[in-house]
């Protein structure tokens, strides 16, 4: 069934006779259920030639500065042979893919003023077909995909012109046209393409799938369309660091929303003129949504950092936590970066023992995102063999969201250490053995010097929750330390010139200072264990 009516009729006979093509005709005229916008090019214009052919003699239409009658009817007859000349050729070609443009093989198609021939070449089978070959050929693991299309800006002037015309045409009728009765063109693109595209690369289209496939269109030839708005509302199309124009969809539509319609009128066309040539594709990409694993991992070196330790441009040591972790996981998921992050850090000269540090890598644009969890234990079995400097476990894929119960409520969480201490003084047992007895004992810790370059200065309260002394000889004893997390636990032995009150040297009356660390454990419960 034919979805306008004899109330669209005017309407789709003045939108055609001044260069629109039949799907925006429908747009204009509120068909908002999809199946007339799928019909193949040919078909569609056969049924819509039909559908205006019975009152083609008897038209008269009020377009601005109207020729005499007998032209308009000339003009219209011309308008429907060119589309029986173009139903007689067939639907719409579109050549190769070629230095990233897409251009027309079918040079009789009188192109739309409106859609720029985003409604007649570029929801063709033929052109859907293009775009999945890119696809398949892009390398990326995928079970659904989201489409995305970004169109000229200047479509959104013409789309204004011309809603412009069909309320004025409407008026005349005692007929209303709001904002919400015409289809977006991205809406009735979709409509079209995403069965297509669904049925060409076998799954379905999902809003919420991680890999979205994006096609950018342009069309050089009406680029200042949009340029006369900037005089009339400059305050709307402010330089953007991120964008090469400041003519972006949505300082066009500010502009529009604000412009008056006497104002619009004196500076574009109503209707728009018809260009000489359909949009250009300037790219197809493929992206993937990043992916997280998550894990814990102990550090065995005390000559090991764990992000690269790079000072004025050079690099200090060969290698780091981070990038054993994470060179291995680059490769297996196919991604182009990552992002590493952890419960808190340890000196590159501390290890970090017991049941390890949680950490969370971030994959972006990864081409492969399936695994079993079989390859996961032999990924994270991988990481360990290639180096005796650390040791991963619980090595799992996790979602984005899961990833905040690693930092959340950090400065509540506790971490455990165990340190050997040097003192200037000879000491006996018993001089250390009051240590034990101290609880919840509140020092105050201004930013240390050697992170005073990165971390700004500030007085920050701590909590030392216990302590155990073992005494060693007389001027070394081990301590064990529960503290509350974000604790400087250098900076509590020696004091750093008196920046940490108090410390473990004005405790003791004596000059004290570290001389191995160790993280013992780091009380967060995630990520979820896994058996072995």
């Amino acid at each position: 069934m034919f979805p306008l009516t004899e109330e669209n009729k005017r309407v789709a006979q003045l939108l055609l006779s001044t260069g629109t093509c039949p799907r925006c005709i429908f747009r204009f005229c509120g068909v908002d259920f999809h199946a007339p916008y799928k019909l193949p090019y040919k078909e569609l214009l056969n049924e819509l030639q039909k559908f205006l052919e019975t009152e083609k003699d008897e038209l008269i239409l009020e377009v601005p500065n109207p020729p005499p009658k007998k032209i308009r009817l000339q003009e219209l007859e011309d308008g429907i042979d060119r589309i029986d000349n173009l139903s007689q050729n067939g639907e719409a070609k579109v050549s190769n893919i070629e230095d990233g443009h897409i251009a027309s093989k079918n040079s009789n198609l009188n192109v739309c003023n409106v859609c720029l021939g985003i409604l007649q070449e570029f929801c063709e089978k033929e052109f859907i077909k293009k775009v999945c070959q890119k696809v398949e050929a892009s390398g990326f693991e995928f079970t659904n995909l989201v489409f995305s299309v970004s169109f000229p800006p200047q479509l959104s002037v013409r789309e204004h012109a011309t809603s412009l015309l069909v309320k004025q045409e409407m008026g005349k009728q005692s007929l209303s046209l709001g904002r919400n009765d015409i289809v977006q063109l991205k809406e009735a693109y979709k409509w079209i393409t995403h069965p297509l595209f669904s049925e060409e690369l076998g799954v379905p289209i999902d809003g919420k799938s991680l890999f979205e496939v994006s096609v950018v269109f342009a069309h050089p030839e009406t680029v200042e369309d949009c340029h006369f708005l900037r005089a009339i509302c400059p305050e709307c199309f402010k330089p953007a660091k991120n964008k090469q124009s400041v003519f972006t969809r949505m300082a066009v539509m500010k502009a529009l929303n604000k412009i008056k319609e006497e104002d619009f009128r004196k500076q574009f066309p109503c209707p728009p003129n018809s260009p000489k040539a359909v949009c250009t594709v300037l790219e197809i990409e493929c992206a993937h949504g990043a992916v997280f694993v998550a894990g814990r991992y102990n550090k065995y070196s005390r000559n090991l950092p764990q992000t690269p330790w790079i000072i004025d441009g050079e690099r200090k040591l060969e290698s780091s936590v981070e990038e054993l972790i994470s060179d291995h996981l680059l490769a297996v998921f196919k991604a182009e970066s990552f992002n590493f992050s952890s419960s808190g850090r340890e000196d590159v000269d501390v290890r970090t023992l017991g049941n390890g540090r949680p950490f969370a890598i971030e994959l972006v644009n990864p081409h492969r995102v399936h695994f079993t969890s079989q390859e996961i234990k032999e990924l994270q079995q991988k990481i360990n063999n290639s180096s005796n400097k650390i040791q991963v476990r619980d090595l799992q894929l996790v979602t984005r969201e899961a990833i905040g119960h690693m930092k959340e409520g950090e400065e509540e969480k506790t971490k455990s250490y165990s340190a050997l201490i040097w003192t200037n003084k000879a000491i006996q047992k018993k001089d250390i053995e009051f240590l034990n007895d101290i609880k919840d004992l509140k020092i105050d810790q201004k930013t240390p010097l050697r992170v005073l370059h990165r971390r700004p200065l500030a007085v920050r309260t701590r909590i030392i929750h216990s302590m155990e002394t073992r005494y060693v000889d007389e001027h070394h004893f081990h301590l064990y330390l529960k503290t509350q997390a974000g604790t400087y636990i250098k900076e509590f032995v020696h004091g750093d010139f008196g920046r940490t009150k108090p410390n473990i040297g004005s405790l003791m009356n004596v000059t004290a200072d570290i001389l191995e660390l160790d993280v013992e454990s780091v009380d967060v419960d995630w990520p979820p264990a896994l058996d072995d």
